[in-house]
């Protein structure tokens, strides 16, 4: 029982550590990484020798007022021993979220088949249908990439089928 909860506790850590850069970037405003992180999903499975934590089923994560959803999300870690005490340390590598994926946060919502966030190049990928919505302002393409430190974003069209990208821009109701 002691290495389930030890394993659990990591998972959960290595999960809370690998959504915070993802969290952050999946909006225009991040939210309050003070906030707890709180998941759901139908299962968790922690994989040691692939370090990876899968969550799978109507999985939800939660951190103030931003919210990912998507039918399964794994996240990729690598793990390191150091510091003065030589623990081993944990730091999120890639996060996966695969099939229905929504990110909402207060007016901004971003939608695709999947959501694809890379650590070490601090970008995000949605795929599949990506579509963002600020308000009643629209992008939409097969792909929607964001880089996190240049705060730059690239919408493609999907090429095989000669889609274009759309944009849909309201005027400002205020003047």
């Amino acid at each position: 029982m002691g290495l389930f909860l030890s394993t659990a506790r990591r998972a959960l850590a290595i999960t809370a550590i690998a959504l915070l850069p993802a969290i952050a970037c999946a909006a225009p405003t991040a939210g309050n990484s003070n906030e707890p992180i709180n998941i759901e999903a139908n299962r968790m499975v922690s994989q040691e020798n692939d370090n990876s934590v899968v969550f799978i089923g109507n999985v939800e994560a939660k951190q103030g007022k931003l919210n990912i959803r998507s039918d399964e999300m794994t996240v990729f870690y690598t793990e390191s021993k150091g510091g003065k005490d030589n623990k081993t340390t944990s730091q999120m590598d890639r996060l996966i979220c695969k099939k229905n994926v929504k990110i909402t946060q207060e007016d901004w919502l971003g939608t695709g088949d999947r959501m694809d966030y890379f650590a070490k190049e601090r970008k995000v990928v949605l795929t599949g249908n990506a579509k963002a919505w600020q308000g009643p302002n629209m992008v939409s393409g097969k792909t929607i990439i964001y880089y996190l430190d240049e705060k730059r974003s690239v919408v493609e069209q999907d090429e095989s089928t000669k889609g274009r990208v759309r944009a849909v821009i309201q005027p400002d109701a205020k003047k």
